[in-house]
């Protein structure tokens, strides 16, 4: 994490003048669709123990503001659930984060589930085939999925009910306990990214690639997109930040696939930077969830809505007028 944060502070953005910065325009195209800034609501995890609405107050503020909510499989609600929150009728746009099972049936369940709720984009995320040593977690002993928090989405599949003596509401321990079991899935190579692309006609993009050889293995296996992360600094003490991993696999990729950043976004010039680096779009995660925890959906909108504006202001001020032509000249490495 700290990582994280020390390579947004080494590259520094060089303004140019008279340039005319009247209008801008923030405006990316992802996919398919027009959002109307580089900013992506990332896959969260258990938001049910930051507010009571979790996922649905993220989700529908993500909607009001036009751009991407990406629903993790670790969700306190269900995948069905925040699609009828966000607007069946398509006004929110919602990407679904996959946490690969040990069980194949149960993972082409959880693709059928979120392609036919309208989820336009698949993000698999690479670099949790188990949980790291959090020693935060350690110190105080939690795990919300021992308590049964952040299972709405297993709870609520018929693979993973039918794999069950009893419902989840009636033996939780049980459930619990199944969902222990399946989780992890560290067996997994890169030929099994066939094995998505027979269950779901959605893009698909790998999320935790660090290495420009991962790239070319993911460009390889024919996947959409690729998202460079670090999981926040969370799964691998000491590893590289995401942001220095970024040249090398924009370099790799060369505009085949949209390239895609996560990993320690928390102002404008840090969007403006990662832009500036290759990047199509960021990944929001634990900025947007502060928001979420001190006011729920309007605390989420907040957070989001002033994000956009610095980074608006640090795009004018540095003499640039639209994202999409930024790139390593607007920057300088101080090391």
């Amino acid at each position: 994490m700290r990582a994280n944060r020390d390579a947004f502070y080494r590259w520094r953005i060089v303004p140019r003048m008279l340039r005319n910065v009247s209008q801008r325009d923030l405006s990316v195209d992802l996919f398919g669709a027009q959002f109307p800034a580089p900013v992506i609501l990332g896959p969260v995890g258990v938001q049910g123990i930051l507010h009571a609405e979790g996922e649905l107050a993220s989700a529908r503020a993500a909607a009001a503001l036009g751009l991407p909510f990406t629903l993790s499989t670790a969700a306190s609600r269900p995948i069905e659930e925040v699609a009828q929150a966000t607007g069946s009728a398509g006004t929110g746009v919602r990407w679904f984060q996959l946490y690969w099972s040990r069980n194949p049936e149960l993972t082409a369940s959880m693709l059928r589930r979120a392609e036919r709720a309208g989820y336009k984009a698949l993000v698999v995320t690479l670099d949790t085939s188990m949980l790291a040593w959090r020693e935060r977690d350690l110190q105080h002993a939690y795990l919300p999925f021992i308590l049964g928090q952040g299972l709405g989405n297993y709870f609520s599949d018929p693979v993973f009910r039918a794999l069950l003596p009893q419902p989840p509401e009636q033996n939780p321990p049980a459930a619990i306990q199944l969902w222990s079991s399946l989780f992890s899935n560290t067996a997994l190579t890169w030929r099994d990214i066939s094995f998505l692309r027979k269950h779901t006609a959605l893009p698909i993009i790998l999320k935790g690639i660090l290495h420009p050889e991962d790239a070319a293995n993911a460009l390889e296996a024919g996947v959409d997109g690729v998202i460079v992360s670090n999981h926040g600094g969370r799964q691998v003490d000491g590893a590289i930040a995401s942001l220095d991993a970024l040249p090398a696999i924009v370099r790799e990729v060369n505009g085949r696939v949209p390239v895609l950043f996560d990993g320690g976004i928390r102002r404008g010039a840090d969007v403006f930077k990662a832009l500036a680096l290759g990047a199509r779009a960021v990944l929001l995660g634990r900025l947007y969830t502060w928001g979420l925890a001190v006011a729920g959906e309007q605390g989420v909108r907040d957070v989001v809505l002033n994000l956009l504006a610095d980074l608006d202001l640090t795009l004018a001020l540095s003499g640039h007028n639209s994202c999409r032509s930024l790139d390593i000249s607007a920057l300088a490495d101080s090391r």
